[in-house]
């Protein structure tokens, strides 16, 4: 994914020659991601004073807790005293830049814009923080790229686009949330984890209730006894509400309960506005599009994972992707296991599959799994089975509830065995350090069957970037996605692991943004995970 930055104040110019290019990442102070890491003396000891903190970190955790905070940094807006002084997307304006010398755009050139963010009186903002995205693309190739961003802190953006194909490209720049609408998301995530919650079933015989549960529950009831499921291998943490008549181990289920309201006041709620300021295009001051001619000599750089070409992904890594069918799929798993952790994106996987290898009725429900598939013929077993809580699945078994790293530990691993994950959608409302642990406990699980299974092809898919209105932004905003990605990617650095770019491959697609992606870019997910399960034969 590119690396978004931020940047001093530049010499302002014109709104009409400014322009904006999104961004896949998220916004990184620039030369500073990881000061803590970079200090040489002593550190503070770190405290996490969430209500979410219920274990200190050892002193190597805490250095990256603040390490991974400190890379994923937000500037915080003046607080406005009206919509009026917000950034409005219709007012805002962005411009292609000219290329260097004027001559023309070619294969292998970096496309530059600028966008000058304005606000609903149409008067310029003179601050960062809006969260922008952008791609370039072109409908006549089925081609699309995400490119990088840079905030200059003075309510400009500059956005850099490499230049992968011949042909038209055009740019489409969206503001997802203002400045001051992602400072109330920060609000909310540091203060308001109790927004998404869960409630569990209780019974013996005739006797039943159900009771609110979280991982983060208020410390507002002192008198109110708690049930306790923190796990005994990882400590994860997990509480329920007692029910009154009945003992904690009479839990039979686990469900989602629902959303809070009122999380915001009259005036912060016109922030999250449908057609107004969510997700809304910026419009060019002048022409949108270029022609890009045949490559020019000498290297070329990328920063992308990928990119679109004829609706196919095409990845940076060196690796040519392949395009599987019914046959090669078969051909390709034959002797495998694949083994799929996670919430319903990785579900898309398992379906995708499933469509080719027979499946093994477990009598499970058609959302929550755990799912099975085999081919005897071909010694083929797909499992899927979702992380443990937090998840907001219909009803869950409470005895199906797995911690992944507890069911990673119990992979024998080795060359025929590939594990893969995606954990973000349902941890957006938690603190930023309730999901480092868990990817920390995921890590260590990892680095064990890496050790005593060589050969374990390990898969990581990031977050993608979905649909928003109100609530979803409240709850699910592509902000904390954006976050969660980061530390996932920052966490992982350096194991071998190979990670699918979902961020990128939603961004850089024509597709409406969705949850759960649309079949065409789940096939091409499948085929780069393929790939790397079957890479190609050297000639």
């Amino acid at each position: 994914m590119p690396q978004p930055h931020f940047k001093p104040d530049l010499p302002s110019r014109p709104p009409q020659n400014l322009s904006y290019n999104t961004v896949s990442m998220l916004f990184q102070p620039q030369n500073s991601s990881h000061p803590a890491l970079a200090q040489k003396g002593p550190l503070p000891p770190y405290k996490n004073h969430t209500i979410c903190s219920h274990l200190e970190p050892t002193p190597d955790e805490a250095l990256e807790d603040r390490a991974l905070l400190d890379a994923i940094v937000w500037p915080k807006p003046p607080a406005p005293t009206s919509l009026h002084q917000t950034s409005d997307p219709v007012h805002s304006l962005f411009a292609i830049l000219p290329s260097k010398g004027g001559r023309e755009w070619r294969v292998g050139d970096q496309l530059e814009a600028l966008v000058q963010m304005q606000d609903f009186l149409g008067r310029p903002k003179h601050y960062g923080g809006d969260f922008l995205v952008a791609r370039l693309h072109s409908p006549e190739l089925g081609a699309g790229v995400a490119g990088t961003v840079v905030d200059h802190l003075n309510g400009s953006y500059s956005a850099l686009f490499p230049l992968l194909w011949e042909g038209p490209a055009q740019v489409t720049i969206t503001m997802v949330h203002s400045s001051e609408a992602v400072a109330v998301l920060q609000r909310l995530r540091e203060q308001r984890s109790d927004r998404f919650f869960f409630r569990s079933l209780f019974r013996s015989g005739e006797l039943s209730e159900n009771t609110v549960c979280n991982m983060c529950l208020p410390h507002n009831r002192p008198q109110e006894p708690l049930c306790n499921y923190t796990d005994l291998h990882t400590g994860e943490p997990w509480y329920c509400l007692k029910p009154k008549r009945l003992s904690c181990d009479t839990r039979i289920n686990h469900f989602k309960g629902g959303y809070k309201k009122d999380l915001v006041t009259n005036k912060e709620a016109l922030l999250f506005q449908s057609r107004v300021n969510i997700k809304v295009v910026i419009h060019a001051s002048g022409p949108d599009r270029i022609d890009v001619l045949p490559k020019k000599i000498g290297p070329v750089q990328y920063n992308p994972s990928g990119y679109y070409y004829k609706g196919s992904w095409r990845s940076f890594d060196g690796t040519p992707v392949r395009q599987f069918d019914a046959k090669s799929i078969t051909q390709c798993l034959t002797g495998k296991v694949i083994n799929m952790y996670g919430d319903s994106t990785m579900r898309q996987w398992f379906e995708y599959l499933r469509a080719f290898v027979p499946e093994f009725n477990l009598r499970s429900t058609s959302w929550t799994g755990p799912f099975m598939a085999v081919d005897c013929k071909h010694n083929i077993l797909l499992k899927y089975r979702s992380h443990n809580v937090p998840i907001g699945f219909p009803t869950i078994i409470a005895s199906e509830l797995r911690y992944v790293a507890n069911e990673l530990d119990r992979l024998p691993g080795g060359p025929n065995t590939v594990v893969a994950l995606s954990l973000w959608a349902h941890f957006s409302p938690y603190p930023v350090e309730v999901y480092i642990r868990r990817m920390r406990h995921i890590r260590r699980a990892l680095e064990r069957l890496l050790a005593r299974g060589p050969g374990t092809l390990v898969v990581i898919r990031s977050a993608n970037l979905r649909a928003l209105n109100k609530e979803i932004s409240l709850n699910h905003s592509d902000w904390f996605s954006l976050h969660l990605d980061r530390v996932l990617r920052n966490m992982f650095m350096g194991l071998a692991v190979v990670f699918v770019d979902a961020w990128e491959m939603t961004l850089a697609h024509h597709s409406p943004h969705n949850l759960h992606p649309p079949p065409d870019i789940v096939k091409n997910m499948i085929n780069l995970v393929l790939t790397q399960v079957c890479p190609a034969k050297k000639s």
